[in-house]
């Protein structure tokens, strides 16, 4: 029986695309021949991932705002993604799928009500689509603090995958998962993926050319060799972008199905997945974990909210931006608070109830009226609504894509702004109260290095 297990985890997420105000994606020029980048990696990733069987044999998260695209666009492959999670969930009792908190915030970073809307949220998203709850939730670019592990475990989460570094131990073994042990009693189970072979399958295309000779002799090499005095099973788990996978880098759709079905058995090597392995090896260690650290910026979090070595050129057009955006979401939550407050005791859970509106599972005023406890006249239901509305757009200009790259002038930060002005605008629109002359006055500050463009004239664009 063999000792030794590999996991393979894609995470397949994609920056939101949509114009607010149409909800149409805009023709993207650079996915050529494709109208737009989520329809040319679809053909080049998502969907042959899911002819070849892959989602039945690796690990995998998809963010729901992709779910969301897909389940409109090609609901056949969503469909065929989900069959393979719940075939495994018939033959093992678990499946492989893991839920995401549902925008891709930085958590580190967010108040402590936009980490339970974006896990709750998240959540309710996977059980609309997989028809099961999650046991594992993968955190954006796995940023992480203790409070944020406290509302994964708070919603019923049992385990995550972060990056080796994000642990505080001198001999971290990363094919083991362990405990971290949270305030109040709590725990969450956390899986180490291997850092060197993780980082090769992710940037050195001539690793993953050939799965035979990458099982026997990258992967096999990694774990010691027979009669070593520790025993028992051990896990080495790969984690990358799942668009890898055939988008990044042609042809290794392939790659991985061969690996997973074909070259791994020869080389003493048995895929397996987190919720798979926890039901024979739980956690028999505990760690302490570091932080306001994630996988893709070794200075922590600070390549989304400032300077950081990671992306080149003058970062302050990014701690420009989040301050913009904090200073507008206080403002909106702090409006929706009084707003309603007058119908609802908990504004707080009535946002996060709203996922069951954004999903299709019930009319807004149905909502509405039951959290007001009686029927509201039509200006009043439409006013909570735009309200809402506007809670979903501040929600989404936090998406993590808006910082992780070098410039501003970039159609992920530009989204952001957009996103931002249409939740001012549904805010004006239900109350009255206009918050753009403050949010243009922030704006004006973020400023592209290379071509100059401002946030304020992104906003101006969308302000009509």
């Amino acid at each position: 029986m063999t000792s030794r297990f590999i996991c393979v985890h894609g995470h397949f997420y994609q920056p939101p695309r949509e114009d607010p105000l149409t909800r149409e994606i805009p023709v993207e020029s650079g996915a050529s021949p494709f109208p737009n980048w989520n329809e040319r990696i679809h053909a080049e990733c998502y969907r042959p991932n899911a002819e070849l069987g892959n989602f039945s044999r690796i690990s995998f998260n998809i963010g729901p705002t992709l779910c969301e695209w897909m389940a409109s666009t090609h609901p056949d492959t969503l469909n065929a993604i989900i069959s393979q999670d719940r075939e495994n969930m018939r033959l093992h009792g678990v499946g492989n799928a893991m839920a995401q908190p549902y925008h891709h915030s930085i958590l580190p970073l967010a108040s402590y009500r936009d980490k339970v809307t974006q896990v709750s949220w998240g959540i309710a998203d996977f059980e609309h689509r997989f028809g099961r709850k999650p046991q594992g939730m993968w955190l954006p670019e796995t940023a992480v603090d203790l409070e944020t592990l406290c509302v994964l475990t708070d919603h019923g989460i049992e385990y995550t995958i972060l990056a080796p570094w994000q642990a505080e131990a001198e001999n971290l073994d990363d094919t083991q998962p362990y405990r971290v042990d949270l305030p109040g009693g709590r725990h969450m189970t956390v899986f180490f993926y291997h850092a060197g072979v993780s980082s090769g399958v992710s940037f050195n295309p001539d690793l993953t050319v050939n799965a035979d000779h990458f099982a026997s002799r990258e992967l096999a090499r990694q774990f010691p060799p027979a009669g070593t005095r520790r025993k028992g099973p051990r896990l080495m788990l790969i984690a990358s972008d799942g668009e890898l996978y055939g988008h990044h880098q042609p042809l290794r759709d392939h790659f991985l199905q061969h690996l997973l079905n074909h070259a791994s058995e020869p080389a003493g090597l048995k895929p397996t997945f987190p919720a798979l392995w926890l039901k024979s090896n739980p956690p028999k260690r505990t760690v302490r974990i570091r932080e306001n650290t994630s996988w893709s910026c070794h200075h922590g979090v600070e390549r989304w909210r400032g300077k950081c070595e990671c992306t080149p050129g003058d970062g302050q057009w990014k701690y420009r931006l989040r301050e913009a955006f904090n200073r507008l979401a206080a403002s909106l939550d702090d409006i929706y608070a009084r707003e309603a407050g007058a119908f609802t005791p908990d504004v707080w859970k009535f946002r996060d109830a709203y996922i069951a509106v954004l999903l299709g599972q019930r009319p807004a005023e149905d909502l509405i009226w039951e959290q007001a406890g009686r029927r509201l006249d039509a200006e009043q239901t439409a006013r909570l609504r735009k309200l809402l509305e506007a809670q979903y757009e501040r929600q989404r200009m936090f998406a993590s894509c808006a910082w992780f790259f070098e410039d501003f002038d970039r159609i992920e930060p530009r989204n952001a702004v957009a996103y931002a002005t249409q939740a001012a605008r549904l805010t004006c629109q239900a109350t009255g109260v206009d918050l753009s002359e403050q949010l243009v006055k922030n704006l004006s500050k973020v400023i592209s290095s290379r071509t100059a463009l401002k946030g304020d004239t992104v906003f101006r664009r969308y302000w009509r």
